[in-house]
């Protein structure tokens, strides 16, 4: 599924970039970069959950919260201001008590902490790329179509069934290309011209927070109050992210 969705969602964006006469492949090293880095996310995170349970996956994928101002001061010697730090600390509060946190720590946690990792370091890189001046869409085409090829030369030299089972799973296939890919990450790589990577980061940590209203909403589940607390400190992250800086004046 990864890599028919990636390619179609390439083949897609290459030829809308046709239509338009941009290039395809300038500065593909970089489209390539992102690419690697996405292509290790999802098979940490999917090889990570067959592993471990649903509640430790949560969290720790969450730690990117955490991850990004440290990768932005350590990695790319950028230092976050004091509001990234207390924001993303009470995020990682936030998303403890909302996932349930961890209990008994497995192989597959590490490789869901690879994952966290390599999501930060994604957001960092892509904050750099698209604030160079690359554009957001042939970046995008890059990777989908890094991760798209590679993802199916992994199927062919593992040996693993590369045809569509049914026209349910070709539909499947359709609606993740349209939506968490193509307008996902369309949307992502626009916005991150104009947002810091630690304010995308907190942005993205809302997703658990989506998962248990639409559970609440739609699924009928049982309101947790304990939920709702969690969810309450990612929204005051996101705000203590926005706060203004005071600046030191001279005499």
């Amino acid at each position: 599924l990864v890599g028919y969705r990636f390619l179609l969602a390439a083949i897609i964006l290459g030829g809308w970039l046709s239509l338009r006469r941009m290039p395809l492949f300038a500065d593909f090293k970089k489209g390539a970069i992102l690419g690697l880095f996405l292509g290790i996310l999802y098979l940490s995170q999917t090889i990570g959950l067959g592993i471990t349970t649903a509640s430790n996956s949560g969290f720790i994928t969450g730690m990117f919260v955490a991850f990004v101002p440290i990768f932005s001061w350590t990695v790319f010697r950028q230092k976050p201001p004091w509001t990234g730090w207390v924001a993303s600390a009470v995020s990682l509060s936030g998303l403890w008590i909302l996932t349930g946190g961890m209990c008994n720590v497995n192989g597959g946690d590490l490789l869901t902490i690879m994952s966290a990792m390599t999501y930060a370091i994604h957001i960092l890189f892509t904050d750099k790329y698209v604030k160079s001046g690359i554009d957001p869409i042939m970046l995008n085409f890059q990777q989908f179509l890094f991760v798209g090829v590679v993802s199916l030369l992994m199927g062919l030299i593992f040996n693993l069934p590369l045809a569509p089972s049914s026209i349910d799973v070709m539909w499947i296939i359709l609606f993740l290309t349209i939506f968490p890919t193509l307008s996902a990450f369309v949307i992502q790589l626009t916005a991150q011209k104009y947002v810091s990577p630690i304010r995308v980061s907190l942005i993205f940590a809302f997703e658990p927070v989506f998962a248990a209203i639409f559970a609440w909403t739609l699924g009928n589940e049982l309101f947790e109050a304990q939920r709702a607390v969690g969810g309450m400190l990612i929204f005051l992250a996101l705000t203590i992210s926005g706060l203004p800086l005071r600046r030191r004046t001279s005499d």
